[in-house]
């Protein structure tokens, strides 16, 4: 129903930047949330960022002021800038989007970030 596509991800050097964007195809409805977990081995999936098609927004405590998710209605697009890297960041990042009035609970298939020199 609803396709999530993620691409940006890379290796970058510590105190690099990277920019993840994520396109979402399908039946898409509003009010919906778009976001980005992470995931290390040996460790569960935690929320990144997420934002709301209101405009309302989450970070995770560890990456406030360093990241910043946007995004675009229109093209339901979500995009996370990621700044200030350091090695703890790298992770397989996923894109998700869930409904807020529909049972929909949608997940990208993960881009990896690699942060080291």
């Amino acid at each position: 129903q609803v396709q999530l596509v993620e691409s940006g991800g890379g290796l970058v050097q510590p105190g690099g930047s990277l920019r993840l964007s994520c396109a979402a195809s399908g039946r898409i409805f509003r009010p919906n949330a778009m976001g980005w977990y992470r995931q290390v081995p040996g460790k569960q999936r935690e929320l990144v960022a997420d934002m709301y098609s209101g405009g309302s927004t989450n970070y995770a405590d560890i990456v406030k002021g360093r990241f910043t998710i946007s995004r675009d209605n229109a093209k339901n697009t979500v995009s996370l800038q990621l700044n200030s890297l350091n090695p703890e960041d790298t992770a397989v990042y996923y894109c998700r989007y869930s409904s807020i009035h529909y049972t929909q609970d949608y997940w990208g298939q993960g881009t990896q970030v690699t942060v080291s020199s």
